[in-house]
This record gives C-alpha cells, structure tokens and sequence, in this order.
C-alpha cells in the first residue's frame, strides 16, 4: 500500500516547517508567494492530497480538551486534574481524561482516541516507558494545540508548565545538611525523564555546596512505595547506612521509612527523610512527613489556561512557553 504524502513530508524535502507549508497550501498571506508555489509545486509532484479528518479536527470546535496522565490514583496526579477541570469549567470546556498507567503502547491508543474524539487540545505528562515522541508530534501535525506539564519534553513545538525540580532538591538536601546530615542517599525518578535529571543535579549541588563528596553508591533508582520498601530493606542493614534521605515523591518516602522502622532506625534520630510532593499521606504518616510541596492544583491551572490561550489564538506561528512553579519546603517530624 502506497503510503500516503504529509504536510511534514513536504516541510522536510523544502526545509521548511509544517506551519508554514500548512499556511503556504491555504493562501495565507504572511507567506510569500515564491513559497506558496514553492510548496504547491511540490505538493502536486508528490500527490500530497488534504488528510480531511485533519482538517475537521481543526477547524470544527468540540470544547473539549484531551488529558492523559500516567495513572489518577496518585495525589500528585489528582491535585493537577483538578486544577485543569476548575478552569476548563469555568470556560466552558469538558475534560476527556485519560491514563496512561506508564505503558507507552497504551499511551499511543490514548492519543488516537483524543484525536478520534476531535479534541481541541491536549495536556500530557506522559508516561516513565515513553522514549519515542512520534505520536505527540502527529497531534502538532493536525495542527493541535498541545502542553506538557509536569512531566516536559521541550524538543517538539509544544508549551510546557512544570515545577522548579533543581531547587526543589536543592533544598530540601540542604536542609538535611543542616540538620546535621553527613551521608544523604536519593531514591531517584529514571534518568530519561528532565525532572529525574533536574533533581538529582540539584541534589549533588547541595552537597558541593558543603563540601561533602558525591556518591555513586547513595544514589538509588527508585520512585514507587513498593520498590522502596524493598530497596530499603537491604540498605538499612548495613552498619554505614545514610543517615538522611531524599526521596522523589512522598510514597516512596514513606515506603523507605515503614521499611526502616521495622529494621529498629529510628526516624528522625538516626534517619531524617525528606520526600517531593506535600500529598495528604505526608501529614497523617508516623512522624509527620518534611516534603517539598510542588503545588499541583496550581500547575493543572496554569497548564489548562496556557492550552486554552492557544486554542483562541487558533495558529500554530507561536514560540513556545516554558512555565516553571516555584516550590516550597514543608518542615515536618522526620527532620
């Protein structure tokens, strides 16, 4: 079957970009003319033939906007759905959600059903197994709106609203330093991820800071409740075990604290922890959880208004805007 010519087909051969083959194709007046027959001829050599489901998803308004999350269930997660569904409420919008539950092929079907859904635009976070972007730049394509939040990729044409991950841990280590800490380990989010690669940078600047060496050995590849626990079973058993730990999120905090607990640490008198989040669970664990608060709700109604304002502005001749949510330390019991 003879694969059919796109819009960014043509873009690639001419060296231009897709918005501006799509507007050469339509007429429009900022382009000039030696480009608009450019493009046209080209297109004709080709047999390039309009995707009409495109051109409907983007010129009929459903007012409705596609959400995909890796998974609802988690506080951090929740807080910024809700944050996305207040404004879109307010502006007459529905929110189609979906998760992703860290799966990329389910990921991938997500997107189709937005785009068969005719959405308006789309927020993503998308999920730890994504390495492979091609079906978000097929929304850019088809001339949608789209905005990561929280978890960004800043190499497609897409704005993105996310927290202020380096200072964040920053300084949250060193307030572990303060209190006293001399041998801090970090349960870490997966490096292919900018806010896993932003925190552990920040974590290691901290130390610098103080003049306490980095350790390969302290850093652990762990960002759930469950490998947590697992992970901390086996560190707090040796006679050198950290003395302070930094978390990614609060249950992974909280996993490594019943973990070391039950082998006879005591927590904040041998171990101080600090976790990334400021969820519900952070203020009703035993002792009460420090934890870096990222403020969800804010970044779920910075993430839908900046989508909105694309939506009115209806054209894709935009520089993206990188949002970035300061974050605040909550000092708790485990410090």
């Amino acid at each position: 079957m003879k694969k059919q010519v796109t819009i960014k087909d043509i873009a690639e051969k001419l060296g231009f970009s897709v918005s501006t083959v799509s507007r050469a194709l339509k007429d429009h007046p900022d382009i000039s003319i030696k480009t608009r027959e450019a493009v046209k001829e080209l297109a004709k050599l080709l047999d390039y033939k309009p995707n009409r489901i495109a051109l409907n998803l983007k010129n009929s308004k459903t007012y409705t906007i596609g959400l995909l999350v890796p998974e609802t269930q988690h506080y951090f997660f929740s807080t910024i759905i809700n944050g996305i569904e207040e404004v879109a409420y307010e502006n007459s919008y529905n929110v189609m959600v979906f998760q992703s539950n860290e799966k990329y092929m389910r990921e991938v079907l997500n997107i189709q059903a937005l785009l068969a859904n005719r959405v308006d635009g789309v927020l993503v976070s998308f999920a730890k197994e994504t390495h492979d972007f091609s079906h978000f730049q097929q929304i850019i394509d088809n001339e949608i709106p789209l905005v990561f939040f929280d978890r960004i990729n800043k190499s497609l044409h897409a704005d993105t609203v996310s927290v202020d991950d380096y200072h964040g841990a920053f300084h949250a280590v060193n307030y572990l330093i303060r209190k006293g800490c001399k041998r801090i380990a970090i349960y870490s989010a997966p490096q292919h991820l900018l806010l896993g690669q932003n925190r552990l940078k920040g974590y290691k600047e901290a130390l610098e800071k103080h003049g306490i060496p980095f350790s390969k050995d302290l850093v652990y590849s762990c960002d759930t409740y469950q490998d947590a626990i697992k992970i901390s079973r086996s560190i707090f058993k040796k006679k050198d075990f950290p003395d302070g730990l930094f978390a990614v999120n609060d249950m992974t905090a909280i996993g490594a604290m019943k973990a070391a607990r039950k082998l006879g640490v005591s927590i904040p008198n041998d171990l101080k922890v600090i976790g990334f989040e400021n969820s519900l669970s952070s203020s009703i664990c035993d002792p009460e959880l420090t934890t870096v608060d990222q403020f969800g709700f804010e970044m779920g109604k910075k993430a839908a208004r900046l989508l909105l304002k694309r939506i009115e502005q209806d054209t894709f001749n935009f520089t993206p805007e990188h949002l970035l949510i300061k974050t605040q330390l909550i000092e708790r019991g485990t410090c």
